[in-house]
């Protein structure tokens, strides 16, 4: 065997580009190197929070820290050439890809990499150059010892079948891989010990049977020995060719030692002249930019180290929003600055409890507030207490979302209110030496009180809730201001965190630019020298630019904040601390007045909307507890026994308070319009008990003879002929002077009264001046009206008509006189029931007018009642009629005396009506009469026989006829009266 190297045909064939298996290459001259060379690679990256750039340009590979736990394609098992070479397929797959993504990929021309050289033959010139000697020395071995493929297939079939054969005779067990001695069950498996005696001496069967089994276990090592001499013969010419080129290689290792020596002085001189220096100063600065980054941060730990002391002065002060302000800072920047310091581990629970605790505080301070604030004496001037301390604590809240603190307030403003009415009834008892207030109790010096001593003390009360609101109202009003301002704060941040956004995206696009200018130089980067990294100190320019954006944002922060932070009004003193304070924490820290502890906007227009609720809450405390001090006092029915006056009073100082409060807050509350409703009832119910009485007592005494009139009730109808439908407040000065009259003159018409209607007239006026006072009460004082107007004319009927007044009074007969006086007092007042319906009217809503026809019905039993009295008279004269012409004879002399007697009669009736009555109405009276005169003596002649035919019985007749025409025409005021004495006689058919 030659010690040349014998070259393989099936050895290195996959390696294109390089050395074949076995060949020797000598080493060629570096002007003969390939140009073409793959850009150095650089080292993984080892540290991937330190900023590098560009990573695609700076390692092809992956990062064995940052993507030890991320898929790369680094991580797959199966490539590309064995997918497509899959052994299990039977035939090779011709649409691997054109199966998924279309018949387009497969036609489609692939660009040629620009990365990639393009191969021709004159790059592998110079490689077959070399191995031209080495070829015809191959192909001349080849000659010689010919290769084990040009043996013939069958020679090398039957050697091979030959071989399995024998190796089949060898048993399984010795072929596993897990075959071991030790293991028992196969060591009894290859020495099958059942075979052998198991007595103590050895017979001829046992020594012939281990024989037998040597032999065997030989014939089986011969049979693989020569298997493997077989193989090993085979793969001669491989060991052989390792053996000749051992020394080729330890040539190789040693040129390749002298080299590796060679490039590492090479090394050492270029880091020492080159890199030290360089690096020396990359690291210098690195250092003290890292020195700077250290003070930076203890500056920072100082500031925050300082925030609790700052924290307790704060709240001495009662600053709680500088407080929640600092407190708020200093957590901002534990968890983005200082996170992870071991010595500020329990600061960030600290400054929970210190806020948690803050939050009671201004809780209790409110409450402290507002309870001095509402029952601080009302004689001083200035509306709202402390107007910066309260802006402060509404502020303050609001920024910790203790949204309930009007609930507080509310529950102050209601004690205060009871406190309110128990100072003034103190005061009011205080002046009062009847009542001691040690021995009676609270509720009852209220009732032992006088009216006026009452009414007093209600005055007081009032006026004392008044400036009670008016106080309220200012409070609230600033409370309500801070939250407005808030609001608008809010809206205009968020309005200018928009426009920054808008105009920061700008600004970052330009300098994107200027950032590109550091990629060439990131390149370098990841190169470490004693464990510093020069990327800090290629990145340091973009550090200053990243902080020149941050101080613009700082400044768009502040400008917005600043909106903020004039909702509150903060003292001096807070002000230089939370200034001093922030003034070394980071950029963006104190600016970032977290907007997002703030109440949204919608809260906020829930805490507005709250604020004008308490304001409505504060006029209904208010008016309840007025309604406990009216309920007291009507307790014993005390204010039912007012006189219209003294109610009219207490009802126009109760209005008036209603009104002052609705122009104070702005709403109308109801309890003390209703607890004044309810007692004006009650009153109104007396009111008109006590009238209807009076005015029984007045009919069941009234004779029913005609009354003068005093000079005060002319003066009372003229007022309500002029349209004043009231009561005068006086008597007028001289009216006692004046006689009375013996009629009441009424639009030009004199009308004979009673007594009683005179009294009538001015009760009606004083239910009217009651609808004028209380307003409220119209329709309940009208059905009382109407009542007592109904209750007059039945009760008039019964004495007069009924002849009630004889047994009542004690008169002796019901005269027409009487009758005709009825009459005409009713005729007074249906004359002003239209006056007394058209003043109702105008206090009435319309949809009330359904009760004025009350009058209507009113007015047509007035008029049935003044038709009953003129049937009476004519039926008194008809009965007369009657009873004196059923004797009438036709005889001598004349004129007869049954004629005399009715002239008589209707003389006597005349006198009695003439001055009451109208002449109209007297006319017409008359004019019924004698149409019951003619009737009846038509009849009296028809039974008498005596006919209109000019004898001396008519002729008799015509003379009494015209005796009584000449005395009926005689009276006053029927001189002109048509008596229609033909009908007298009977028609001629």
């Amino acid at each position: 065997m030659s010690s040349n190297p014998i070259p393989q045909s099936s050895g290195g064939g996959g390696r294109g580009g390089g050395t074949s298996d076995g060949l020797f290459q000598k080493p060629r001259d570096p002007s003969m190197a390939p140009r073409h060379y793959r850009t150095p690679r650089s080292l993984p990256d080892v540290c991937p929070k330190e900023p590098t750039g560009d990573g695609r340009g700076l390692c092809d590979g992956p990062s064995v820290v940052a993507d030890q736990h991320r898929w790369t394609v680094y991580n797959s098992k199966v490539n590309l050439p064995a997918a497509l070479n899959d052994p299990r397929l039977a035939k090779r797959e011709s649409d691997f890809f054109t199966k998924t993504w279309g018949l387009d990929f497969a036609e489609t021309d692939v660009m040629p990499s620009f990365y990639l050289p393009n191969i021709t033959r004159e790059h592998f010139s110079s490689y077959l150059q070399e191995t031209a000697q080495r070829e015809k020395i191959h192909e001349r071995c080849k000659n010689v010892c010919p290769n084990k493929d040009d043996l013939s297939v069958p020679t090398i079939t039957n050697n091979h079948d030959k071989a399995r054969a024998e190796l089949e005779q060898v048993p399984k067990i010795f072929m596993k891989p897990e075959f071991v001695l030790n293991d028992p069950a196969t060591f009894n498996a290859v020495l099958p010990w059942s075979h052998f005696s198991v007595a103590g001496g050895k017979n001829s069967r046992d020594v012939a049977s281990s024989r037998l089994l040597q032999e065997k276990l030989s014939h089986y090592l011969d049979v693989v020995e020569v298997s493997i001499a077989r193989q090993i013969s085979f793969r001669s010419e491989a060991f052989f060719h390792a053996m000749s080129s051992q020394h080729e290689l330890q040539d190789q290792m040693r040129e390749t030692a002298d080299a590796v020596a060679k490039l590492r002085a090479r090394t050492a001189a270029i880091d020492r002249v080159m890199c030290r220096g360089p690096l020396r100063a990359l690291r210098d600065a690195l250092t003290r930019n890292n020195c700077v980054k250290l003070h930076n941060k203890l500056k920072l730990m100082a500031a925050v180290h300082q925030t609790q002391p700052t924290v307790q002065l704060l709240l001495s002060t009662s600053e709680f929003v500088g407080a929640l302000e600092l407190i708020a800072t200093t957590k901002e920047v534990l968890q983005q600055e200082l996170q992870g310091i071991h010595s500020f581990r329990h600061l960030g629970s600290q400054l929970c409890e210190m806020e948690r605790l803050i939050d009671k505080m201004m809780v209790a301070d409110f409450s402290t507030y507002a309870q001095s604030d509402l029952n601080r004496p009302f004689e001083e001037d200035s509306q709202v207490m402390e107007k910066d301390r309260l802006q402060s604590l509404v502020f303050g809240l609001l920024r910790q979302r203790k949204l309930d603190f009007l609930d507080i307030y509310s529950d102050e403003m209601i004690r205060a209110a009871k406190n309110v009415v128990r100072q003034c009834v103190v005061k009011s008892v205080s002046q009062i030496s009847e009542i001691d207030a040690d021995t009676v109790k609270f509720h009852e010096q209220m009732r032992l009180m006088t009216f006026h001593q009452w009414f007093d003390l209600l005055l007081d009360i009032f006026e004392h809730f008044i400036l009670f609101l008016k106080r309220i109202k200012a409070t609230l009003s600033v409370i309500r201001n801070v939250v407005l301002e808030v609001l608008d704060s809010s809206q205009r941040s968020r309005l200018a965190e928009v426009t920054s956004a808008t105009n920061h995206s700008n600004e970052d696009e330009e300098e994107s630019g200027g950032s590109a200018l550091h990629s060439g130089e990131a390149e370098l980067a990841y190169l470490t020298h004693e464990g510093l990294f020069i990327s800090d100190a290629l990145n340091e320019a973009e550090q200053r630019s990243s902080i020149t954006a941050q101080a613009r944002a700082q400044t768009r922060a502040e400008a917005c904040g600043s909106d903020s932070a004039s909702a509150t009004t903060e003292s001096s003193s807070s002000r230089e601390h939370n200034s001093n304070t922030t003034s070394s924490l980071p950029i963006g820290g104190a600016a970032a007045i977290s907007e997002d502890v703030m109440p949204s906007d919608l809260e906020l227009g829930r805490v507005a909307n709250n604020v004008q609720e308490l304001l409505y809450t504060a006029s209904d405390v208010s008016h309840d507890r007025c309604v406990k001090v009216l309920m007291t006092r009507a307790k014993d029915g005390s204010l039912e026994r007012l006189s219209s006056a003294e109610f009219v009073c207490l009802s126009q100082a109760v209005e008036s308070f209603v009104k002052d409060t609705e122009e104070e807050c702005g709403r109308r509350s109801m309890s003390l319009r209703g607890a004044l409703q309810s007692q004006a009832n009650r009153f109104v119910q007396r009111f008109h008990e006590e009238r209807k009485t009076k005015l029984s007592l007045l009919l069941d005494n009234e004779r029913w003879k005609q009354a003068e009139v005093p000079a005060e009730f002319q003066d009372l109808v003229d007022s309500i002929a002029d349209g004043r439908i009231s009561l005068p407040d006086r008597k007028h000065t001289g009216s006692e002077d004046r006689k009375p009259s013996e009629f009441l003159c009424v639009d030009g018409q004199k009308y004979a009264v009673v007594g009683t209607v005179l009294l009538l007239i001015r009760m009606f006026l004083e239910y009217c001046q009651c609808v004028n006072d209380i307003p409220s009460i119209t329709t309940d004082i009208l059905t009382r009206l109407t009542d007592l107007l109904k209750h007059f004319n039945s009760r008039s009927c019964q004495l007069v008509l009924g002849a009630g007044a004889l047994q009542v009074v004690g008169l002796k007969t019901i005269t027409t006189r009487n009758l005709a006086l009825a009459s005409r007092c009713l005729q007074l007042v249906v004359h002003y029931i239209p006056v007394i319906r058209a003043h109702f009217e105008t206090r009435l809503q319309p949809k009330q007018y359904s009760v004025l026809r009350h009058f209507d019905h009113i007015t047509k039993d007035y008029n049935d009642h003044i038709a009953e009295i003129s049937a009476k008279l004519v039926a008194i004269m008809d009965s007369m009629f009657e009873k004196a012409l059923s004797k009438y004879e036709v005889k001598a002399p004349m004129p007869s005396a049954c004629l005399r007697n009715v002239c008589k009669q209707m003389a006597k009736m005349h006198e009695a009506i003439y001055e009451l009555l109208p002449e109209e109405q007297t006319q017409m009276l008359f004019l019924r009469i004698n149409a019951r005169f003619n009737l009846h003596l038509k009849r009296q002649l028809a039974r008498l026989g005596v006919i209109n035919d000019g004898g001396p019985q008519n002729g008799l007749v015509m003379v009494d006829v015209a005796f009584y025409s000449e005395n009926v025409q005689a009276l006053r005021s029927l001189e002109c009266l048509d008596l229609n004495m033909p009908e007298i006689w009977e028609q001629k058919r």
